[in-house]
């Protein structure tokens, strides 16, 4: 254990720079905050570079600590406080090293975001999808970052339970296709289907699309089939992650 007391410390300045996603991109590091955050990510091995404590985590976590961490640095409230994006830190925030992106064969049920801006709505989705029963989520061009501080902690830890990639849903959407695997949109036009008329599968791929706009013409031209959900209420339209919810629930087997 070392202690840092002054937020001018040379590594709590370099470690406030992960709030930028330019330098998470740089050091393929982010912070993570909050006991079960961190929790979660230790058990799923996730390397964590630096752990910073103050002396209310170190009381509330002491047994998980003694356990989990052969080091840490215990900070003031003030240091915590600058690396937190939170206004009240729960007492404990950890740099955590981005885990190298492997090729799939896509089997399973995959969620597709198509340029999906808000980071509560991406992180969750995660969620529900690792809920759902899903293998993976793909974050396509325009989609929130998976490391903001917003989408980590709405996936409530769920990026460590399924895939999260991020890759170009134009290219990838043939891939699913030539594995036998059908592309589901969602849109409303004249030749969506309702969603409670479609079958249950097991090998999928389910693309949501921007909050405002949805899908791209150009990905709703590659699916094999669009869906739509009735709505039934006066609500003009639902929540993106709602409605991904709604559907991931009814359409895997």
């Amino acid at each position: 254990m070392k202690e840092i007391q002054s937020s001018k410390n040379t590594l709590i300045k370099e470690t406030k720079k992960l709030q930028q996603k330019k330098y998470r991109q740089q050091t393929q590091t982010y912070l993570l905050e909050g006991f079960h955050l961190i929790q979660e990510a230790k058990a799923a091995n996730v390397a964590l570079k630096e752990v910073f404590i103050n002396q209310r985590g170190l009381n509330e976590w002491s047994e998980w600590i003694e356990e989990n961490l052969s080091d840490y640095y215990l900070v003031s409230d003030e240091v915590l406080k600058v690396l937190a994006s939170q206004p009240t830190p729960q007492g404990i925030i950890a740099v955590a090293e981005m885990p190298q992106e492997v090729s799939s064969d896509f089997s399973g049920a995959w969620l597709l975001l198509d340029n999906v801006q808000d980071p509560g709505n991406v992180g969750t989705m995660i969620r529900t999808a690792d809920a759902a029963g899903f293998s993976g989520v793909i974050l396509g061009q325009g989609s929130a970052d998976l490391y903001n501080p917003k989408t980590l902690r709405s996936t409530q830890g769920s990026l460590y339970h399924l895939s999260v990639q991020n890759g170009e849903l134009s290219a990838l959407i043939p891939q699913f296709q030539q594995a036998g695997s059908p592309v589901l949109g969602t849109a409303l036009d004249k030749e969506a289907k309702e969603y409670l008329a479609v079958e249950k599968m097991t090998d999928f791929a389910l693309v949501m699309g921007n909050e405002g706009q949805g899908m791209s013409s150009e990905l709703l031209a590659m699916t094999d089939q669009n869906l739509y959900i009735t709505i039934k209420g006066q609500a003009e339209s639902l929540n993106v992650a709602i409605a991904a919810g709604v559907l991931m629930f009814h359409l895997l087997k």
